[in-house]
């Protein structure tokens, strides 16, 4: 274990738990808890490998009202919990303590209502993102928000870090698809936010819970905003010998008011790998952009003439339009598998914190001197469009000493993206990976004020302990709820 730290475990909860297991097995199915140590540690971390911890047991519900009487357990013996949904966080937003039960989504996996003439979808949290648009295809719509985990990563921890994904762009992140959602509270009670309405009356507290980490309550089932598929949709390839002029031509898009619905960006290291695992066809260079344009074939023509233009007056080395759906599939094929592409290659950290665009060459200049100064390679891949980076750092978990000088890189970078007006993270949250960075986004004030949240809608300051705020600032806070 590297340089982030976590509490120790509350030795009575340790003592007691026999007693816990057996409080939450009263009360749900005999399936849904798991309390032997070899069957925990398939939950001891989520794909923020660096840092692991078997839980004191695991509840996997199939409803919510199973959901809520767990967390009535919990409360009333003061169990910390951890909510987990697929286990794809790259900030370690599901890491469980010693001492914590995790309640896990993966079984709430029904689809309950479509609502074409509304637009709306209700799910309940645990179906997977891509399973969403696969049940609406057959009525001729689909659900924008499209991580590169989606075939894996549920609702749920959408909704816990607001995700975004390629199409964020122009159809925004899950807080701008997201409708309402039913809420388990820590204390077992079942509320209802938001609803099939664009605009509900009274407060907005489902946007205070989109983007929360699983802080304020658990979502069990969700509403979600759907859209008609497109007349028509088609990628470009653009290819640059110069990373930075890369990320020139991105700035220069959004700059002209034409809106694709993405723009993604690799570069030299990330294209290697991609070509050796997906053959994918890209052109040797130092940067590649997919952009994608979509509607009536005029309007693709249109937009796809107005980039042509862009690009073509920075010198790209291949301007590659797509002309059919394979060739379209092709272009697509390497970015969709760029971080399995680059898991091949060994260990790395994957950061995503988010930049104004018009700073991404400056960024990116930044970026590689980092990586010089440290002594470790970046593979920079992310969508470009609203400037979620994604830089990967590459080390060896077995080489000691060499996750300490990543995480030194991943400070660094960070940092820069805070310094040039952008923040921590785009979309993987801050869990425990950026933690101890808010105090460079956030002045003291700031952070109380949203610990002051948290501590209306968790008193006793059980719900996923030790992640988002930095332990010192949040001490008084947890001391004063263990009183």
């Amino acid at each position: 274990m590297s340089g982030i730290a976590m509490p120790q475990p509350d030795p009575r909860i340790l003592d007691r738990a026999p007693q816990i297991v057996a409080a939450l097995r009263k009360v749900l199915p005999a399936d849904a808890v798991i309390s032997d140590l070899q069957e925990t540690r398939a939950y001891e971390c989520d794909a923020f490998t660096a840092y692991r911890c078997p839980p004191l047991a695991v509840v996997l519900p199939r409803t919510t009202a199973e959901v809520a009487a767990a967390m009535q357990v919990c409360a009333r013996m003061g169990v910390p919990v951890v909510p987990r949904g697929a286990g794809t966080s790259l900030a370690g937003g599901a890491l469980p303590t010693a001492d914590c039960v995790v309640i896990g989504t993966m079984r709430l996996n029904d689809f309950l209502e479509i609502d074409t003439e509304n637009r709306f979808i209700r799910v309940q949290s645990g179906v997977t993102n891509l399973s969403v648009s696969a049940e609406l295809e057959p009525h001729g719509f689909f659900y924008a928000p499209d991580p590169s985990s989606q075939l894996a990563c549920t609702i749920a921890g959408n909704i816990a870090m607001n995700s975004g994904g390629a199409h964020c762009l122009k159809y925004g992140v899950t807080t701008n698809n997201l409708l309402g959602a039913t809420v388990v509270l820590t204390t077992g009670e079942v509320v209802e936010l938001g609803g099939p309405e664009l605009s509900p009356d009274g407060l907005d507290l489902l946007g205070l819970l989109c983007g929360s980490e699983g802080q304020l309550g658990i979502v069990t089932e969700a509403i979600l905003k759907i859209l008609p598929r497109p007349e028509g949709a088609r990628p470009v390839l653009i290819g640059f010998d110069n990373a930075e002029v890369a990320g020139e031509c991105v700035a220069n898009i959004i700059r002209s008011g034409v809106l694709p619905v993405a723009i993604e960006y690799m570069d030299e290291p990330c294209l290697r790998a991609v070509e050796d695992f997906a053959h994918a066809g890209y052109p040797g260079c130092a940067a590649v952009l997919v952009v994608e344009v979509e509607g009536s074939p005029g309007e693709i023509d249109h937009q796809l003439g107005e980039i042509r233009n862009i690009a073509d007056a920075l010198n790209p080395v291949e301007f590659r339009e797509s002309r059919s759906a394979d060739e379209a599939a092709a272009i697509w094929k390497g970015r969709k598998s760029a971080f399995g592409a680059m898991g091949r290659l060994g260990d790395y950290i994957c950061l995503d914190g988010t930049v104004p665009v018009g700073q991404l060459p400056f960024t990116l200049r930044r970026i590689g001197e980092l990586s010089r100064q440290h002594g470790l390679e970046v593979a920079n891949v992310f969508h470009a469009g609203d400037g979620n980076m994604h830089p990967l750092i590459l080390f060896n978990a077995n080489t000691p000493g060499d996750l300490a000088r990543a995480e030194a890189l991943g400070t660094d970078i960070l940092r820069l993206c805070v310094e040039v007006g952008g923040c921590l993270t785009g979309e993987h949250g801050v869990g425990i990976e950026k933690r101890d960075l808010m105090g460079d986004q956030y002045a003291p004030e700031d952070l109380a004020i949203q610990m002051e949240v948290k501590d209306v809608f968790d008193p006793g300051w059980l719900l996923n302990p030790a992640k988002v705020w930095p332990l010192e600032a949040s001490a008084p806070y947890r001391a004063r709820a263990a009183e």
